[in-house]
């Protein structure tokens, strides 16, 4: 029976490098492709790995949340040479740094800093940029101030805005809605001043299970994490255990989502996105 063991391993093996191969690498007849982002860069020595299963990174433009520095710095070029695609993001501000101050301000301040930073990094003048907003359900009066007049900057700079947010509903009164249906309806408003303006483009958030599958290749578009969504974030690192325990059972019991093949460490742990898109901001 042992060896019937090993036989199914090998078998299941197999599958699982067809089905993430498919998707990210070779994904162009399914339009799905399968990027991961982190905040820490995972050094040079891990890109080739990576590559196996992924076809677009996460790229930080500033100090991502929670760090003190950002170590994606100068990294453009060996991701591309890697031939990955990207998903520029810019670190915004929370509502405690936004309360009783200019908040309009603030994001237009922000906005053409994003731009600024794209360009020392050398990506095309139209890239989008990603906005990073961490806060989730509707937004306050002055996260939604900042977050547009970030997007106005980011446009008359030349780029194109796009924000990482909640596709997750919660509850709001008498019902529910999530950050990033908020937007939308925000936009929809806004849109009837100008309709000159740039629609955001969204990269949403929503690792509840289903629609995720967990720390698993997904055979779903980002329309699964939240309708018209460009880029859906389905996994987490570390696993979020209230949303994610009713996910199908993974290939190992680890506490975040590594890459078939690569050794576990501090620096392969990822999260885990989808896109129609080998290359989400256009970045390459």
């Amino acid at each position: 029976m042992d060896w019937m063991r090993g036989s199914r391993r090998w078998v299941a093996g197999i599958a699982w490098a067809v089905l993430w191969l498919g998707l990210a690498v070779g994904g162009a007849a399914q339009q799905r492709y399968l990027g991961f982002d982190r905040n820490g860069y995972p050094g040079d020595a891990a890109l080739t790995g990576l590559r196996k299963s992924f076809s677009f990174a996460g790229y930080w433009l500033n100090d991502p949340p929670g760090t003190k520095e950002n170590t994606w710095v100068g990294k453009r070029a060996i991701l591309r040479a890697h031939g990955f695609g990207f998903l520029v993001l810019w670190n915004g501000r929370s509502y405690r740094e936004l309360k009783g101050q200019d908040a309009a301000a603030l994001g237009t301040a922000d906005g053409r800093a994003a731009v600024a930073a794209a360009a020392r990094e050398g990506f095309p003048r139209d890239v989008t940029i990603f906005l990073d907003q961490e806060e989730g359900g509707r937004l306050l009066a002055e996260l939604a101030e900042y977050i547009f007049a970030w997007a106005d900057a980011v446009g008359a700079g030349g780029a194109r805005a796009g924000v990482y947010c909640s596709g997750m509903e919660v509850a709001d009164g008498a019902g529910t809605t999530s950050t990033a249906r908020d937007l939308v309806e925000l936009e929809e408003k806004r849109l009837k001043g100008g309709a000159d303006r740039r629609r955001l483009r969204l990269w949403v958030a929503n690792d509840q299970c289903p629609p995720s599958p967990g720390c698993a290749p997904t055979e779903q578009g980002p329309g699964a994490g939240f309708a018209g969504a460009a880029v859906w974030q389905y996994a987490l690192s570390p696993r979020r255990a209230q949303w994610s325990a009713g996910c199908p059972k993974n290939a190992d019991a680890a506490r975040n989502c590594y890459a078939p093949g690569m050794a576990h460490s501090g620096d392969t742990f990822v999260d885990l996105d989808v896109a129609e898109s080998a290359d989400p901001s256009g970045g390459r």
